[in-house]
């Protein structure tokens, strides 16, 4: 049977499973899903509609899916998603979707087995998939999307529409403005492509083989790089699909990410090219008076 600490608020319209956990003074909204083994501390708002698996952990005062700070949004009944075994820190704030985002359907996503470390911010339409480590006071934009085992050190701010590849290490206080390339570690203000994330790989227990045919592919890849231009890239990219590395699939994961980034990316985020946004779109929810109906409806 749940477990609800009689200062708590749970919407009838929740949907708890029998084993779950809810601390003192929290709130769990109305279109809120909880799974199997969810433990919710105290002070924690869980908003919906949001959908939440099995054996996730919230800590004191983490705000989820309320509203998006999206000029866009109109109110719409989008999503926030949450897979299973997820840690959420204390003062975590994740943001559900907007309406007119087509590559999110309007739903923000959380995978399995991710740890959003204290103080640190998913904005709408965001995902993130599997195994990442996010750390303290990371700031996530709308649309952004973080690959499986990634990580992003404290107090890094990521732009809107920007990708960080999977294995990639993002250095702690990097301005992120454009995609970081898997296996590879991002560093600095002004963000550049440092070097092989070859200590995290042999972490993962990446082979020395795929190591060796990685670092190789990196200094084709990325020597006399600087920002998100490339020098003689498009060419590099094609030697390797004609060298050996490239039989090994994370070399080709890697190629195939940069002539993305290279070949569609707009500012040198792949997904900015989809954006479907216009101007007439952000005349604006916070002016329009829903904001204060949903909230006096809480």
């Amino acid at each position: 049977m749940s477990e609800i600490h009689p200062t708590a608020h749970v919407d009838r319209r929740a949907e708890l499973a029998s084993d779950v956990v809810i601390g003192a003074f929290s709130y769990i909204g109305p279109g809120v899903v909880l799974g199997d083994g969810s433990r919710v501390g105290s002070h924690v708002t869980i908003e919906g509609p949001t959908i939440v698996g099995r054996n996730n952990r919230f800590y004191p005062q983490c705000v989820i899916g309320a509203a998006p700070q999206d000029l866009k949004y109109r109110g719409g009944p989008t999503k926030l998603i949450i897979g299973d075994d997820n840690t959420i820190r204390e003062l975590v704030t994740i943001h559900r979707g907007t309406e007119k985002d087509e590559q999110s359907g309007g739903t923000t996503r959380i995978g399995n087995r991710c740890l959003l470390m204290v103080g640190c911010h998913v904005a709408h339409d965001a995902e993130i998939r599997n195994h990442v480590i996010v750390s303290n006071g990371v700031q996530i934009a709308g649309h952004c999307l973080l690959e499986d085992h990634c990580h992003i050190g404290g107090m890094s701010g990521m732009h809107h529409f920007s990708t960080i590849g999977r294995y990639a290490y993002v250095t702690g206080m990097t301005r992120v403005p454009y995609d970081v390339p898997p296996y590879c570690i991002a560093f600095g203000h002004e963000m550049v492509i440092r070097a092989l994330n070859a200590e995290g790989l042999r972490r993962w227990d990446f082979s020395q083989s795929t190591l060796d045919s990685l670092k190789a592919a990196f200094r084709r890849l990325f020597r006399g790089r600087s920002g998100n231009g490339a020098s003689n890239t498009v060419s590099a990219i094609e030697a390797l699909r004609a060298s050996p590395e490239f039989a090994d699939p994370h070399v080709q994961y890697l190629v195939e990410f940069v002539h993305r980034q290279v070949t569609e990316g707009v500012h040198g985020r792949i997904r900015e090219r989809k954006r479907t946004d216009v101007p007439a779109d952000r005349g604006t929810f916070y002016e329009s008076g829903r904001l204060r109906e949903i909230a006096l409806s809480h």
